[in-house]
């Protein structure tokens, strides 16, 4: 969980993150936070808890032909749940969809409310990961440019200064 930058490597695993960040939420090694915990047990959230806590009343969470639960609609969530949606997907776990909320992101936003230990520093690690090992999609038009939102910024850019990177605030990433 590194990338080469001007000539230098620099992490972006969980415990980079951590360091830049301050050490928001210490954990032993091998220790996970309550949120990952639960994720990982099959009965580790209860769904109609979530959707009492985060639906407005009378809504419910859309349902595949089998019944599953897959997502809140933004019609169907408390203003609360809709700012917290706004922000997880604007600043945690960037994404360009924000017209609903999917079941795991329902399950964060549910853990957060219920003061649930959250390891933000895992999360974000991971999605960068995820971005930065993903195949580059081209515009339809330019195709020099990519087609893909590049997600945490103002985070990489703060890494790359934290690692000593000469950054120039007037070049575009």
């Amino acid at each position: 969980m590194r990338s080469w930058v001007r000539g230098q490597w620099i992490p972006f695993d969980t415990n980079a993150l951590n360091q830049f960040l301050g050490h928001p939420l210490v954990l032993v090694e091998g220790q996970q936070c309550e949120y990952n915990q639960r994720r990982r047990q099959v009965s580790g959230f209860d769904e109609v808890a979530i959707a009492q806590l985060l639906c407005i009343p009378r809504k419910d969470f859309t349902r595949t032909a089998a019944g599953r639960r897959v997502r809140i609609m933004r019609t169907s969530m408390t203003t609360l749940t809709h700012i917290w949606m706004m922000l997880l997907c604007s600043n945690i776990l960037p994404s360009e969809h924000n017209s609903d909320l999917p079941l795991p992101k329902c399950q964060l936003v549910y853990a957060i409310l219920t003061q649930v230990s959250v390891h933000v520093a895992q999360l974000v690690s991971n999605d960068i990961y995820q971005f930065a090992g993903a195949a580059p999609m081209r515009h339809l038009i330019d195709l020099e440019r990519s087609n893909r939102a590049l997600g945490f910024p103002a985070l990489i850019t703060g890494l790359c200064q934290f690692y000593r990177v000469v950054v120039t605030p007037s070049k575009v990433i």
